[in-house]
């Protein structure tokens, strides 16, 4: 009797400690657990993608620049798009100085996600240069900085047509492709605001549940398709060029003051997360700080918990975007 009570005491304790191990790695963490676990103990993007041909859009700037770099530097066949190709080019110079890629290994495409007529003779171009596409990477499109009331809605119909239905868009042409051959990787860029709501950017946080929706049900549709994965990534504030960018009031109008962005992530480190994730096949992978990433928990299983906490959250987010700072300021840590 006594021998199966210290048995059922080490057990607790051992769980009890397992845990707080678990805790203690939340408090410290930069991205979900299962993530997070993947980067210790899965795939590494240098064996898996390494000689693949991967299709970024979005590459001239921010998140989509730093992953074309580090896609270089493990020896992915790289196609890179976005509107400006003078920024493009200046991104396919530094691939070629970093890496050993080949100047025939790095295609330069400009393209315009809003223009969908556009987009079957792109993913052709790809698919004559290199043969096949085994990633694509979702990553065009901006964000939003406006109170709903001050907004016209030509803002909303534009950020639907370039972060949703351009995405979508292109992403048909290549599955079509990706059937045919039975395998490879759609990964589109979301955001932590396409599982949360938050002021400022109603329009963008639509925009991103609806892509959150769109691939959650597509991927339903491709059971009899194992080998193709859908992969959504879904980063917090990130330290790149998306605040200069973003959509305002009016389609005429930029933001004027773009304010400090050192207290959020770095961009290289939201990139190797995204190759992790995309290595590994996650379904969906959350890459924040706290507390930002604290907020996606509680948004799935204590939705209640995170509208309080989200509408404390949001009045101090818009004093900031009316006071001239950085909206996200106030709560996140400070980047050495």
């Amino acid at each position: 009797m006594a021998w199966g009570c210290a048995v059922c005491l080490a057990l607790a304790g051992g769980a009890l400690l397992a845990l707080l191990v678990q805790l203690l790695r939340w408090l410290r963490a930069d991205g979900d657990l299962t993530l997070l676990w993947a980067e210790r103990w899965g795939k590494k993007p240098e064996h898996e993608l390494r000689g693949k041909v991967v299709w970024v859009t979005g590459a001239s700037s921010g998140i989509g620049e730093e992953l074309t770099y580090q896609l270089a530097k493990l020896g992915a066949l790289l196609a890179i798009s976005a509107r400006r190709e003078d920024e493009l080019q200046r991104v396919k110079k530094k691939c070629l100085q970093i890496s050993s890629l080949s100047e025939n290994d790095i295609l330069v495409l400009r393209l315009d996600l809003t223009d969908r007529s556009s987009h079957e003779a792109a993913t052709n171009s790809v698919l004559k240069h290199f043969g096949r596409i085994d990633v694509l990477v979702n990553n065009g499109g901006r964000s939003q900085r406006s109170l709903f009331v001050d907004t016209n809605l030509d803002v909303y119909n534009a950020i639907i047509e370039l972060n949703y239905l351009g995405t979508i868009s292109l992403t048909k042409y290549v599955l079509n492709h990706m059937i045919q051959r039975k395998k490879g990787k759609v990964v589109t860029v979301s955001s932590v605001m396409g599982i949360m709501g938050a002021p400022l950017a109603t329009g963008y946080c639509a925009s991103k549940h609806a892509l959150q929706g769109f691939f959650n049900s597509l991927r339903t549709e491709l059971t009899d398709y194992p080998e193709i994965s859908i992969i959504n990534i879904c980063p917090g504030p990130v330290q790149s060029q998306i605040i200069q960018n973003v959509f305002t009031e009016n389609l005429a109008k930029s933001i004027e003051n773009s304010g400090d962005q050192s207290h959020k992530m770095p961009t290289d480190r939201c990139a190797r997360l995204t190759l992790v994730s995309t290595a590994n096949d996650l379904k969906e992978a959350w890459i924040s700080d706290h507390p930002y990433l604290a907020v996606c928990y509680l948004w799935q299983y204590a939705p209640t918990w995170a509208w309080w906490l989200m509408n404390r959250m949001g009045k101090r987010r818009i004093q900031n975007f009316k006071s001239g700072v950085d909206a996200d300021a106030s709560y996140s840590r400070k980047k050495k």
